[in-house]
């Protein structure tokens, strides 16, 4: 496995340019003690059912018409692949570490748009949609998620149970037993809720974890 997550690590330092570190400052990493920072490439699992976070260039047939986004079932997709990025504005950096209640971006690595939510109606359970959006020039206040750690947790830290919750509509990131049954089929529905369940909490799993910026 070293292999494709080193390829990972260099294509992911390489978009974010060189004046950020090296490919050698990127590592995969299993430990629970280890620190999410910006700029880390990381799958998103839901809990409950295990299926990752993912996205692909395919428009939901309804609703906003977006990239479509579902929890996917398969552990090696490369569709699942999310960068975490600041919110615009602030003074964070690559490297920095993230605490609970800070308002992060989700980027799709492979088509590069942003993790978003808004009004629309989702296909199967008729909650908030969350789609896909945008480009590395385009981002709004839709594609805000504040970070809410379960437990006495300070900062984001890899197999850490997390809520994400949407800054304008307020709905959690959330996914369930649903799936689709034709142009996604066997993926299940990922949507937003406004109330706190069961089925809103993610983990970090598998990913390139970059090392924390030490302070100087």
């Amino acid at each position: 496995m070293a292999l494709p997550f080193f390829a990972l690590a260099l294509f992911v330092l390489l978009g974010l340019g060189s004046d950020h570190g090296s490919a050698s400052s990127a590592h995969a990493a299993n430990s629970e003690e280890v620190q999410i920072t910006y700029g880390t490439v990381v799958k998103l699992m839901h809990e409950r059912t295990k299926f990752r976070l993912h996205s692909h260039d395919v428009p939901y047939g309804s609703g906003s018409g977006q990239q479509s986004v579902t929890s996917f079932p398969n552990v090696d997709d490369s569709n699942s692949y999310w960068i975490v990025r600041p919110q615009p504005g602030t003074s964070a950096k690559q490297g920095d570490t993230i605490k609970s209640g800070t308002i992060i971006r989700l980027q799709h690595m492979k088509t590069r748009k942003w993790l978003h939510s808004h009004l629309h109606a989702s296909p199967i359970s008729g909650n908030l949609e969350v789609s896909c959006f945008g480009s590395e020039s385009e981002s709004d206040t839709g594609d805000y998620w504040r970070l809410l750690i379960e437990g006495s947790g300070k900062t984001w830290k890899q197999d850490q149970r997390v809520r994400l919750q949407h800054v304008d509509t307020s709905g959690y990131l959330h996914s369930h037993d649903k799936k689709y049954t034709r142009i996604a089929g066997g993926q299940q529905e990922v949507c937003g809720v406004r109330d706190k369940r069961a089925d809103n909490i993610w983990l970090a799993a598998e990913g390139v974890y970059l090392p924390v910026t030490e302070s100087k």
